[in-house]
């Protein structure tokens, strides 16, 4: 496999609205977990769609996976011209200072966002474009717009062999509870954002799942 997707919920999605939260980076360190045998066996490109949360999270953690492993390259394949635009200050910020480790970056349509035909568009793009996807979503844990994704997925899947691996809210509960083992006492399972041991904080269920909304 040389170009892999990677995609998943939107930060709101996960009841996350800045960059401080911690569940930022278990989500990140559990991609790298995910993602470092697959660069072993030959991986080249890390590819995303660039929208705010696991995407440019995941940016995140390969520009860090390049130290290691400097054959790999990133790219972000955006629907529309400037998908910043109406962002607030500080994820444009962001954004920009993200640009600057990526190695390709370009959108479908040159036009700002005018309809969904553009989303198709770069979906059908990154499809062909990719031999697998590493889709961080869990069907038991809560729906969201990962879901279409998955469903062409499993599709290309089904019909060519498309590569098809997940990142599921008990693989992060599992980097989270790694990364915080250290801390841990008798009463919580790790140090957490709030008493419930949950890395997503006070809006999640309590079993280390995705938040409801």
């Amino acid at each position: 496999m040389k170009n892999l997707l990677v995609t998943g919920y939107r930060a709101h999605e996960l009841q996350i609205f800045n960059q401080k939260h911690k569940g930022i980076g278990y989500i990140q360190k559990a991609l790298t977990n995910k993602l470092i045998p697959i660069i072993e066996d030959g991986l080249e490109w890390v590819i995303t769609p660039g929208q705010y949360g696991v995407d440019l999270w995941a940016c995140e953690a390969v520009i860090a996976l390049k130290e290691t492993y400097p054959h790999l390259k990133l790219s972000i394949i955006a629907a529309y011209s400037n998908p910043e635009e109406n962002w607030k200050d500080d994820k444009k910020e962001y954004f920009q200072q993200l640009l600057k480790g990526v190695d390709y970056y370009s959108s479908v349509s040159n036009q700002p966002y005018n309809g969904v035909w553009q989303l198709t568009a770069r979906d059908d793009l990154l499809f062909r474009k990719t031999d697998g996807i590493l889709l961080v979503y869990d069907d038991d844990a809560a729906e969201g717009s990962p879901r279409y994704m998955k469903q062409k997925a499993l599709k290309k899947h089904d019909a060519d062999g498309y590569g098809y691996f997940t990142l599921t809210s008990e693989e992060i509960q599992d980097a989270a509870n790694e990364e915080s083992y250290s801390l841990m006492d008798d009463d919580r399972t790790g140090t957490m954002d709030d008493d419930t041991g949950d890395p997503y904080g006070p809006n999640d269920n309590g079993r280390g799942e995705l938040p409801e909304w």
